[in-house]
Formats: C-alpha cells, structure tokens, sequence
C-alpha cells in the first residue's frame, strides 16, 4: 500500500493561518491563550491538532471558523480572509446531542442549514439523501434523534455538515463523548466520507492515537500560550485498518513519538527559549 506524502503546494493553501493569536480579557488581567500560530491546509488534505488539556486547540478552531475574533493574525479560506462564519465551511462539535433538535426528524435535521441557505427544494432533499447514505443512514430519515445511539446522532451530525457541501470541514473532539467501540467506527466513517467526497478535514483531539490513525499530518501544539511544537507527516499507508494499522511498527513510531512531544510541551512556560530547546530536545523521525 502507498505511503502517504505532504500535499503539494501548486496553487496555493486552500486554508492559511498566519500569525493568530488571542488573547482574554479576564478579571485577572490578560490571558494569552494562542501565541503566533501559522499553518497551511491544502485541498484534500486530512490534519489533526493535537496537544497538551488547555492547549487552545478549541480557541484555535473557534477563530479559525468566524466564530470568534482573533487578538492578532488573519485567517483566510480560499483567498478570502476570515472575518465571520464561511459559507463554505461547516464545523462538528462533540457535543452532537446539543447540535440536534430533537423534535426534527433526521431528515429534517440535516436538511436544516440548505433550507437557511435557500437551497432549493429538489436540490436540498437529494442533498439529504446523499448525506444520509454517506454515513449509513439512509434507513433512518423519519426518525428522530432521542431514537438513536450516540454514535448514530453524531453521524447525523455529520450527515449535515457533508450535506452542505464544505470545502473545509473543521471537527472539533467529535468522537470524545461515544465508546471506544463506536469511536472506531466512527474513526473509519470519517476517513471514507473524507475520501469518498473529496473533503479538506482539519480535525481537533485530545486522543494521541487517533490523530496518528485518521491524519495525514499531525500538528502538535505546546500548552498555553500555544505554539506550533511540531508539524508532523504521517507517512502511513492511505488505506487504514483499526487493526492492520495500530500494529504497524510506523504507527506505534509516531504515536511514541506524538506522545513523547506532547510531554515535552507541558513544559513550555511561553517564553521563545523554552520552544527552541523543546524542538532540540525532541528526536527527528
């Protein structure tokens, strides 16, 4: 099986974050919660964000979609700077079960953000079809979400995202609230909607394991004030198993290795001597 290699950068990133920071106002004082963060999406690409609990992994994703001002920097998606929710980005929380209105249907549910985009009616209802069959609903449109399992309420939470036909689709700790059985599931829902539909997924955890499995880049972030400790290819073959690929020697390599680097950046106090000598201390893959 082919190995995965960095996106090429022709045409330039889909996504580009340069310089963002944000910073609280707090009772306290000031509180810098991302420090000078830039990284590139390219078209097709799966990335994860990983790092240390109270890493502003969700602040960083909160900029990144509109929904929150950065202190400094700019975002911009497809050559359009970022100043308030994209049209053509759509975001998955891990709290699904907040997300869904449990008096709508399914159907309905995931219909919803095409209605408010004035999809037209035909358009939106095949839409809805493709998304459910996407992610193994297409048995399920009437129901409504209180019938369902956690794991199939956040598939419809994604059935919905999907339907709206993203160019990026950011995922922030989507999986965190199911079993580790539906987890996996879920891991390989994603990964074959991402193939299948051509998606640019930025996808936040907390899950060192998981990064590695669904990624094709790993970026690794310090604790508060966050940097950029390492940005990470995962040079794992494109096609994955739960249980082919957590047995592979490479896997276990760079989820050692994502582990190792995360330990290290609990140690970074904010200062720009503490994140050289934690990208020297830190063994080259």
């Amino acid at each position: 099986m082919s190995r995965e290699s960095p996106a090429p950068v022709t045409g330039g990133a889909l996504l580009s974050v340069r310089g963002l920071q944000k910073i609280y106002a707090t009772p306290g004082g000031a509180v810098e919660a991302v420090r000078d963060l830039t990284f590139d999406l390219h078209k097709g690409e799966f990335v994860c964000l990983v790092g240390p609990s109270g890493s502003g992994k969700t602040t960083l994703l909160k900029c990144i979609s509109g929904l929150m001002a950065p202190t400094a920097g700019t975002v911009t998606l497809d050559g359009t700077i970022v100043d308030g929710p994209p049209r053509n980005m759509a975001l998955v929380f891990q709290e699904y079960g907040r997300s869904l209105y449990p008096w709508m249907r399914v159907a309905e549910n995931v219909e919803l953000p095409l209605k408010a985009a004035g999809v037209p009616k035909a358009e939106r209802q095949e839409r809805v079809r493709e998304a459910l069959e996407a992610v193994g609903l297409s048995h399920v449109p009437k129901s409504y979400p209180w019938q369902l399992s956690g794991g199939m309420q956040q598939r419809v939470a994604i059935a919905r995202a999907v339907a709206y036909r993203p160019e990026v689709l950011l995922m922030d700790e989507p999986f965190a609230a199911v079993d580790a059985q539906t987890r996996a599931d879920l891991e390989d829902l994603i990964r074959s909607v991402w193939k299948k539909l051509g998606l640019t997924v930025l996808f936040v955890t907390h899950d060192i394991d998981e990064s590695v499995y669904l990624g094709g880049r790993v970026i690794i972030l310090s604790s508060s004030p966050t940097v950029i400790l390492e940005d990470l290819t995962v040079d794992l073959p494109l096609e994955r198993d739960q249980l082919e690929t957590r047995s592979d020697p490479r896997f276990v390599e760079l989820r050692h290795h994502v582990y190792e680097q995360i330990q290290l950046a609990k140690t970074y106090t904010g200062d720009t001597e503490g994140i050289r000598t934690l990208k020297a201390s830190s063994p080259a893959l």
